[in-house]
């Protein structure tokens, strides 16, 4: 698996290292590991990164609810990642804007939240990594499919439907919330999944997700700082 789930501590490679304004960095409170992104914590309390923002276009699908993906496109934010919000529902994002900040008098450039059309995408690079979540809905059109080095996508499915079965399976990461029995053995279908796997799927508690990729399968809890909270509210798995 290309997008690595690592226990700090334990991490071999070196991931980059991006810069962000103080600000952000007070604002959100983030958990960072050297470039990636602290997601929860292990079965012991200890902490697993997921290294999203690399040299490779990557993609990632969320299967759950709003509270999840805000928080790591929040936690990109922290490590110094543009981000662009491709949504049908812009108000529910609003709190990435807030986050951020404004900048003489502007809202910060780094948080760009759009309809779901075709635009511009800055250009990513080492120094400035390019986050683009898509929340379409449980069929996402692929607007941005991450192209260059340094730009990661992110497909926000509030649950799996049959016809995203192509754009899970092109997924180099799946972070997966509670399922219902129907939807987690559709799970089991898209993933090959044995039947242990898929009943774990149906009995995540709210703050839990399962890490999901090439030999890879890793149950983790959600980990929330005090300021996310603020921002966010209390973890959940609902909207």
């Amino acid at each position: 698996m290309t997008s690595r789930v690592r226990d700090a501590g334990q991490n071999t490679g070196v991931s980059p290292e991006f810069t962000v304004d103080p600000a952000m960095l007070d604002a959100v409170s983030p958990s960072g590991d050297r470039g990636g992104i602290v997601l929860g914590s292990g079965l012991k309390g200890e902490p697993l990164t997921i290294s999203a923002l690399r040299s490779t276009p990557t993609r990632i699908v969320l299967v759950g609810g709003l509270y999840l993906a805000r928080q790591v496109a929040m936690r990109a934010m922290a490590v110094g990642a543009w981000v662009v919000v491709a949504t049908g529902r812009p108000t529910e994002w609003q709190v990435l804007s807030r986050a951020a900040g404004s900048r003489d008098g502007r809202p910060s450039p780094l948080v760009q939240i759009r309809r779901l059309s075709p635009v511009e995408l800055p250009r990513p690079s080492e120094d400035a990594p390019l986050l683009v979540v898509t929340d379409g809905g449980p069929t996402p059109q692929d607007l941005f499919p991450p192209r260059s080095p340094w730009q990661t996508t992110i497909y926000v499915l509030p649950y799996l439907h049959p016809q995203a079965g192509a754009t899970a399976n092109a997924a180099d990461l799946v972070l997966m919330q509670r399922l219902p029995a129907g939807q987690a053995e559709l799970a089991a279908r898209i993933w090959r999944l044995p039947p242990q796997m898929m009943r774990q799927l149906t009995t995540l508690n709210d703050d839990q997700v399962v890490a999901l990729g090439r030999n890879l399968w890793r149950p983790l809890r959600l980990v929330t700082t005090g300021k996310e909270q603020q921002l966010l509210g209390p973890v959940r798995r609902g909207d």
